[in-house]
Parts: structure tokens; C-alpha cells; sequence
């Protein structure tokens, strides 16, 4: 350990990562930059650019995976992010530090880039960042994604049954999903206020188990725009207050009962939600998951109601 502490490149490895992630998180909150791939995609790899163009290659990737490691938890602690984000996000990063290291060594190897630790030019790789950052963000390239995500099960109850069950929920408590054991945020109960066209419906969360204890939870109202005992129960959610996550907006939420073999009933619940994170092929399917497992929860405990 001491061999890897005195070492210059180790040392400054940490120091590039530090200025790197800084300026991202910086510009993330000073709104100078999209929740997108210039952040997740870009960033790393010039980041692992810098990186590969010190000498010492030993313990390069250490320090730098090693301080992004570090410096996305360190935002987990004051809850400027949650933990389930974090978990997500670095499956796609580090692998492109790897990329953006690998991309410089080879370089090098081909005589068109000397080795340097001059914290000065170690730096240049970050520019482009800075440049298409804000250009990015204030020419709105990226638009808002719109995408529905839907749930059937068939529970053998009436639907009149399932749809009284389901439209007000004084407490759920089912066993929860495995992204719930981190800070996905979990429903504790909905509130309808008047079951007509028009009336609302809050429904109440909170953090998951290892959210900190005033980050994760929030509200989200709903305004019933079509309703009918055992038919369909549709509304539009006109607020939403999921603390942590900016990058997503919820547009309607709906719940239709079919009837099926005799008295049973298949309930499908539909969720449509908007997302500003890109790249749309990596973050999309975590989104479903992550609104499925709402869903599942959903039902689990829909299941233990109906058995009462």
C-alpha cells in the first residue's frame, strides 16, 4: 500500500479524477449540462483519456475507478443522489474510463502521444466536455422521451372486488422487490379524495431501506379523468414530488378490470412516465425495471387485501 501512495502517477490520477468529476457535477448543478450521454459517456472517456496518457501505468485505473467510486457515494451522504442511481450509473462509466485509458495507451503505443503527469495538459482532454456541455443543454438537442410501461395479473376476485380494493389504499405492506432494499421509493398508501371525474388521488412514498431518511419518498396527486366501478380507473398526474429524481416525470396512470373466467379478474395497470436521461438504450430498461417493481408491489400487496 505504501509502494502505491508514494507513487507520482497514482497520486495524480486521483487528483485529474477529482478535477474531472468536479466540473461534472459542477455544470450538473449549475444547469449547464444534460442528464446525458455528453455527462455519462463523454466525461468517462475523456476522463480515461487523461488517465491513459500518464506514465506508470501500474496503479493508473486504480486511483481513477477507485475516486469515482468514492466521489459518486460522497453524493449519496448529504442525499444529492440516491444509492440506486449510483448502483446504475457506474456499470456505464467505469467501463468507459476503461475505454478512454485503452484508447490513449494505444495511441502511445503508436509514437502519436508522449507520456506526461503535467497536471496542465492532463487537462486538455476535458475540453471538449466543456464545450459541448452547455452547447448541448442550450440548444435542447436531447427532447423529453415519453414511454408507457404495463402490468397484467389475474386475481380471482369480481372486478367490482379488485377495483374497490385497489382505487384507496390505507396501508401497503407486501414484500417488497429487490431494488426497494436499496432507495426506490416505496408506496405507503393513496388517498382518493372523491371517487368522480375531476376528484384526486395522492398517493404517499418513502425511501427505501438504505436511503437516507429524508431522501427517496415524496408524493405523486393524480386527477381522475375517467372512471367506472369495475370498468376502468384513469388519471392524469398533474404533481409529483419523488425527491432525488429530476430526470423523471410521470404523465397518467391508469387501471383497467377485465372480467375472465367467470368471476376473476385481469387488472392491468399502465404507467406512462417522461425521462430526460440519455443514452436512451441503457437507461430505459432500468427505468422499467425500476417502475415494474412499483407495479409488482403494487399487486403484491392488492393480493393480501382481497385475501382479507
Amino acid at each position: 500500500m505504501k509502494a502505491i501512495l508514494a507513487d507520482r502517477s497514482f497520486r495524480i490520477s486521483i487528483l485529474v479524477t477529482l478535477l474531472f468529476l468536479s466540473t461534472g457535477i459542477a455544470f450538473l448543478f449549475l444547469g449547464l449540462v444534460n442528464y446525458s450521454w455528453v455527462l455519462f459517456i463523454l466525461l468517462p472517456v475523456v476522463l480515461g483519456i487523461a488517465i491513459g496518457a500518464m506514465p506508470n501505468k501500474k496503479y493508473l485505473l486504480w486511483g481513477a475507478i477507485g475516486t469515482t467510486v468514492i466521489v459518486l457515494l460522497a453524493l449519496y451522504t448529504p442525499g444529492l443522489s440516491g444509492l440506486l442511481c449510483i448502483v446504475m450509473t457506474l456499470p456505464l462509466i467505469v467501463p468507459l474510463i476503461f475505454f478512454g485509458y485503452v484508447l490513449s495507451h494505444l495511441v502511445k503505443r503508436y509514437d502519436r502521444m508522449k507520456s506526461t503527469d503535467r497536471v496542465s495538459v492532463l487537462l486538455l482532454p476535458l475540453i471538449p466536455f466543456l464545450i459541448a456541455a452547455p452547447a448541448e443543454h442550450f440548444l435542447k438537442t436531447d427532447q423529453e422521451a415519453i414511454i408507457e410501461v404495463r402490468t397484467e395479473q389475474v386475481f380471482p376476485y369480481t372486478p367490482e372486488q379488485v377495483y374497490d380494493a385497489i382505487k384507496s389504499v390505507d396501508t401497503l405492506d407486501a414484500e417488497k422487490p429487490f431494488l426497494m432494499h436499496f432507495d426506490l421509493p416505496i408506496p405507503v398508501k393513496c388517498v382518493l379524495e372523491k371517487e368522480a371525474v375531476g376528484g384526486l388521488r395522492t398517493c404517499y412514498f418513502k425511501g427505501g431501506k438504505l436511503s437516507n431518511a429524508d431522501f427517496g419518498g415524496g408524493t405523486i396527486v393524480e386527477k381522475i379523468t375517467e372512471l367506472e366501478r369495475g370498468k376502468v380507473l384513469k388519471m392524469d398526474v398533474i404533481d409529483y414530488n419523488l425527491i432525488g429524481r429530476k430526470w423523471l416525470g410521470f404523465k397518467e396512470a391508469i387501471y383497467y378490470f377485465d372480467a375472465v373466467e367467470g368471476k376473476a379478474c385481469k387488472l392491468t395497470r399502465i404507467t406512462t412516465y417522461t425521462s430526460v436521461l440519455t443514452p436512451r438504450w441503457y437507461w430505459e430498461p432500468l427505468e422499467k425495471l425500476g417502475i415494474r417493481q412499483e407495479h409488482d408491489y403494487v399487486f403484491a400487496n392488492l393480493t393480501k387485501d382481497l385475501k382479507r
